[in-house]
């Protein structure tokens, strides 16, 4: 005979992907919204970096340098590539409460729909999922930053090469490399499947496309000081800062001021020396794995790393746990994470315990980097079978 259901067990069986996405959309609509009202404090909007991403279109089209500072519009610089530039033409236009909320909406629902989409997990994995990166897609969003949509088109190029798809994963790549350029990285997972060739010449394809696309606003000479400016930027923004990464972790816990090349060439070497394991690329949960350290490498070794890019790497995080059998240490990274990782910039933790601890020690970060130590370990040592 069956046990009546509690409470909390008919929650879970209702909490489905497709429920959580209005979950979502309703969550980031108020949140964009909010953030819209919010009382300014100062000179410029409570959402800047969309102001900052509006304006690049309206600089393309002007034929302004996208690079330098416009201190009457924004604070900070564009970072990003003229095509991102272009493409924000599709919310410019908009008055700014609904351009800001259909682009955080996008990105909300690219990483929903690339975690409702994994293949071979189950609805409730998709759940557990989802509920794990809320709350620090929420910080993202607060801060309008592009980092929800990187999560979720990585998620989808892995979804598409399980699919077998190389035409769309191989955009959806590329298209990370032309928001922030450190979606290089993410190329590594096509090693991992068949059809190489086919997948380099879209990618060729779609890299000379997006490459060239602005020119229908800017000519070929205006596209051309773009592309040097920006690059003159890329070198300059090199700076003395570590961000919250493994370079400000070493600093700050061990007093290693060494060169950030030799630590980046360092995590690039233990990121590889998996990949010497052949024989395991037919494995899914081996191929799941590094996807789960492409999200987690690129933050963690980002000496810019700041606080809402961190839904990048807790979305690797969570696909590592809640894709394969957990046990009692997996669970406590895990646990640590949500605490350290997700909630340190919550009102749960007093601004001196963030200002004198978490922030001095870099403790958002330092659970994903033991996540990530224990993955490549994993991945080194251990023969996954699919949870």
């Amino acid at each position: 005979m069956n046990q009546p259901k509690n409470t909390l067990q008919r929650l879970w069986d209702w909490l489905t992907p497709n429920r959580i996405a209005l979950l979502y959309g309703i969550a980031f609509i108020l949140a964009s919204v909010a953030q819209y009202f919010k009382p300014q404090t100062g000179e410029y909007t409570n959402y800047n970096n969309y102001i900052i991403f509006k304006q690049a279109f309206f600089h393309l089209l002007d034929g302004k340098d996208l690079y330098i500072m416009y201190p009457a519009e924004c604070w900070d610089l564009f970072k990003y590539s003229p095509a991102f530039a272009l493409f924000m033409g599709v919310f410019a236009w908009l008055p700014d409460i609904a351009g800001l909320t259909l682009w955080n909406l996008l990105n909300a629902m690219v990483l929903w729909y690339g975690f409702a989409t994994i293949p071979q997990a189950t609805n409730r994995q998709k759940t557990f999922m989802l509920l794990f990166v809320f709350i620090e897609l929420l910080t993202s969003i607060q801060n309008a930053q592009s980092n929800g949509l990187i999560a979720g088109l990585i998620l989808l190029a892995f979804n598409k090469l399980e699919n077998g798809d190389v035409r769309w994963s191989s955009l959806f790549i590329t298209l990370t490399v032309f928001i922030k350029l450190f979606g290089l990285v993410a190329f590594a997972l096509f090693l991992l499947y068949k059809q190489k060739p086919k997948f380099i010449l879209w990618s060729i394809a779609w890299t000379l496309l997006l490459l060239v696309l602005p020119i229908v606003v800017s000519g070929y000479d205006g596209l051309l000081a773009q592309y040097q400016s920006w690059w003159k930027m890329l070198k300059e923004d090199h700076s003395a800062s570590v961000g919250l990464s493994v370079m400000g972790w070493l600093q700050t816990w061990f007093g290693y001021n060494g060169s950030k090349t030799l630590i980046t060439l360092g995590g690039v070497a233990l990121f590889c020396l998996p990949l010497i394991k052949v024989q395991q690329y037919s494995d899914y949960t081996f191929r799941l794995l590094l996807t789960a350290s492409v999200l987690l490498w690129v933050i963690i070794f980002n000496h810019k790393a700041e606080s809402p890019t961190f839904v990048i790497a807790i979305a690797g995080a969570a696909l590592w746990y809640f894709m394969q059998p957990k046990n009692t240490a997996a669970l406590v990274l895990i646990a640590l994470a949500f605490i350290f990782t997700s909630l340190s910039p919550t009102d749960l933790f007093p601004p001196p315990v963030r200002k004198q601890f978490i922030e001095p020690y870099v403790l958002k970060a330092v659970p994903c980097i033991f996540i990530w130590g224990v993955l490549i370990y994993q991945m080194m040592f251990k023969k996954y079978k699919s949870a």
